[in-house]
């Protein structure tokens, strides 16, 4: 031994059971919970998920749920959105205006504010349903997904006003779309 080390001064020699633990220690512990699986523990904590989880999982991942959640998210902020326009909206213009009682401001705030909120609702459902609905389809999660369905829901919303002001609206809505997607991811 001492000849080896005196012809290759820099070289290390391990035994075969050296290479085996150096083995061990890098690849590190297996357990196996089923048969055919072999999880390390070096990713992390094992956990494998129950029936009733994964059902939960796939139920808040379902294009239903998104479109629900986001009809009920752009319902709040529509709200949020019209309150704030209706207090400083001034529905009083001119010399001879009378004075507005206090009821009919509320009315006209709530009239704003619930016309806001529908607005908002519908446009988030509808974007929602369809770029849920684009992603399952292409089975992919990318900046298209959201440009398709902004220029969906872009020209659904501006066909009402038109062939002309529905293209406007498509192409508007999946330029906001896809830039805001690119904001989102970088």
């Amino acid at each position: 031994m001492d000849e080896m080390a005196n012809e290759n001064p820099g070289k290390v020699y391990l035994s075969s059971a050296e290479w085996d633990e150096i083995g061990k220690y890098l690849v590190g512990n297996s357990q196996r919970y089923r048969e055919n699986i072999i999880i390390p523990k070096s990713v992390g904590p094992v956990k494998i998920k129950t029936y009733e989880e994964k059902m939960i999982e796939a139920g808040f991942e379902s294009c239903i749920f998104k479109s629900v959640m986001s009809c009920v998210l752009g319902y709040g902020l529509g709200a949020a959105i019209g309150l704030f326009s209706a207090s400083v909206n001034p529905t009083i213009t001119g010399a001879d205006a009378k004075q507005q009682t206090a009821r009919e401001v509320l009315r006209d705030m709530k009239n704003t504010t619930v016309g806001y909120a529908k607005n908002f609702a519908m446009i988030g459902a509808v974007f929602a349903g369809v770029e849920c609905a684009i992603e399952s389809y292409r089975g992919k999660s990318d900046w298209k997904n959201g440009t398709y369905a902004g220029a969906v829901t872009g020209g659904v919303i501006g066909l009402r006003a038109g062939i002309k002001a529905g293209m406007i609206g498509a192409a508007g809505f999946a330029a906001f779309s896809t830039v805001i997607d690119y904001y989102m991811r970088h």
